[in-house]
C-alpha cells in the first residue's frame, strides 16, 4: 500500500487509506492522499521516470495511489503524456521569451479529464466498482464513459441537458447510460450523488472523489519532466496558467508539484495562475477578497467546461495560487474567442475552456504580471471539436462562391 494516510483540507483529520471514500464526514472537506515521502524517496529515483519507455500518465505508476488496471493495448494507455509545443510566432507577439503549450487535445476523449478517469476506473477495479457515476458538463463524462468502456465497465452521466452536442455524442458512442438534467451543472452534480448513495455506484465527480486530483497530477509530473528539468538552474520559478472552473486541475497540478517537492526532486514551485471566466468566477472573487469563504454565483460564460456555479474544490484551488505566488484573473467571453483564433494560428485547436488560459496569460501581461524574462506555459485543457458553435464565433466565416475562377479571384481583392 503506497498511500499513507488522507488528509481532510479544511480540518486537518487524517484518515486510513480505506476509511473514507469521498470527502470528510466532520465537515465534507476534499480529502488529499498522502504518502509516505520518505520512504518513497527511498525505493523510487527521478531516474525511474525520466528513462521511463512507457509514453503515458501509467509512467508515473510508482507515484500513484492505484495499480495499472488495463495493459498496454488500451485508451488508458493514451492518457497522459500530451505534447508540449514552442510557438515562436506567439512568444514574440506577447513578448516572451520562453514561452510553451502544454496541448491536451490529443488525449483519447480528447480532453485533460482522461487523466482523472483513467485513475478513477483504476480505483474501480480494485474496490470491485462495476458501475461508475458522474456528473460533467460534457468532458469529465466523457473521459468517464470513453475509459469504463475500455474495461468493460458501465458509466451512468449525468448532464446540463444544454451541454454541447458534440461531448453528448461522445457520452453515447461509448455506451454510457446518459441522464439529461433539466438545470445545470450542480445540480447535476447533486443529484448524481444522490444516486450513487442509493444505488451504490461508485461516484467519480470532480472535487468529491479524491482520486481525480491524482489523476490530474500527473501532468504536473509531464510540465516538471518536459519543461522544467530543461529550464537553467537559475531560471525564474515557470509560470503556470491553467483555466478554472471546480478548482481540480489547478489543484491537482498543485499535488503534483508538491508531491515532487516532498520528493526532493524540485527546489522551487512553479507559480500557478488559475484564470476563471468573468461569467462564472467564484474562485477568483474570493482570492481578491483574501478570503477562503468561497460564494456560489450565477455562472454564464461560453466556457462550458469551466461554468460553475458553486466549485467542488474550491479551497484547495485558491490555495494552489496563493502558496505558489500566483493568482487569479478572469477573462471575458470576446476575450476566450480571441484566444481560440490566436491559438488556432499556430496550429492547436481549443474550446473555449482551455482557451481561456491563453487569454488570461495576455491579461497577465497587461497588469505587468509577467516579464519578458518569465518562462511560460499555457495549459489547453481540450479540443476544440469538442465545441464547434464556439470555434465558428472565434473567427471570420467562409465566403461562399460560384465555382468559377473569377469567384475566386474577386474574394481574394
Amino acid at each position: 500500500m503506497k498511500i499513507d494516510h488522507l488528509v481532510c483540507s479544511l480540518c486537518g483529520e487524517h484518515y486510513a487509506p480505506d476509511q473514507v471514500t469521498y470527502t470528510c464526514p466532520k465537515d465534507g472537506g476534499n480529502l488529499s492522499i498522502m504518502f509516505d515521502y520518505k520512504n518513497l524517496a527511498q525505493r523510487v529515483q527521478p531516474n525511474d521516470i525520466l528513462n521511463a519507455a512507457e509514453r503515458s500518465l501509467w509512467r508515473y505508476l510508482p507515484l500513484l495511489p492505484v495499480t495499472d488496471p488495463g495493459g498496454q493495448a488500451t485508451p488508458l494507455h493514451r492518457a497522459g503524456w500530451t505534447p508540449v509545443y514552442q510557438p515562436k510566432r506567439l512568444a514574440e507577439e506577447y513578448g516572451l521569451k520562453q514561452l510553451w503549450i502544454k496541448d491536451e487535445s490529443p488525449n483519447p476523449t480528447a480532453s485533460f479529464k482522461d487523466r482523472a478517469s483513467a485513475i478513477v476506473v483504476a480505483r474501480a477495479r480494485e474496490i470491485g466498482a462495476k458501475i461508475i457515476v458522474a456528473a460533467s458538463t460534457g468532458n469529465a463524462g466523457a473521459a468517464m464513459a470513453g475509459m469504463a468502456a475500455a474495461l468493460g465497465d458501465q458509466a451512468v452521466i449525468f448532464a446540463p441537458k444544454n451541454a454541447p452536442q458534440a461531448k453528448i455524442a461522445q457520452l453515447l458512442v461509448f455506451g454510457a447510460k446518459v441522464l439529461l438534467v433539466d438545470g445545470n451543472y450542480d445540480q447535476a452534480f447533486d443529484l448524481s450523488i444522490e444516486a450513487s448513495q442509493a444505488f451504490g455506484w461508485y461516484n467519480r465527480n470532480t472535487g468529491f472523489n479524491p482520486y481525480t486530483a491524482e489523476g490530474k497530477k500527473t501532468a504536473g509530473f509531464e510540465i516538471w519532466e518536459q519543461v522544467i528539468t530543461n529550464l537553467p538552474q537559475n531560471s525564474k520559478p515557470l509560470t503556470i496558467f491553467i483555466p478554472v472552473g471546480d478548482g481540480n486541475i489547478i489543484s491537482g497540478i498543485h499535488k503534483g508539484f508538491k508531491d515532487l517537492f516532498a520528493l526532493g526532486w524540485i527546489e522551487q514551485m512553479p507559480r500557478l495562475v488559475g484564470i476563471q471566466a468573468e461569467g462564472s468566477a467564484a474562485i477568483a472573487q474570493a482570492f481578491h477578497q483574501g478570503s477562503e469563504n468561497i460564494l456560489p454565483v450565477a455562472a454564464d460564460t461560453i466556457a462550458d467546461s469551466i461554468s460553475v456555479n458553486m466549485p467542488r474544490d474550491g479551497i484547495r484551488a485558491l490555495r494552489a495560487a496563493s502558496e505558489t505566488n500566483g493568482t487569479y484573473l478572469t477573462v471575458s467571453d470576446s476575450a476566450i474567442l480571441k484566444a481560440i483564433a490566436s491559438l488556432g494560428k499556430v496550429g492547436v485547436f481549443a474550446e473555449p475552456a482551455g482557451a481561456t488560459a491563453l487569454a488570461g496569460m495576455a491579461k497577465a501581461i497587461e497588469q505587468g504580471i509577467l516579464i519578458q524574462e518569465d518562462p511560460v506555459l499555457v495549459l489547453n485543457t481540450g479540443s476544440g471539436l469538442k465545441d464547434v458553435n464556439a470555434a465558428l464565433q472565434a473567427v471570420p466565416q467562409a465566403p461562399v462562391i460560384e465555382p468559377t475562377l473569377d469567384s475566386v479571384k474577386k474574394v481574394l481583392t
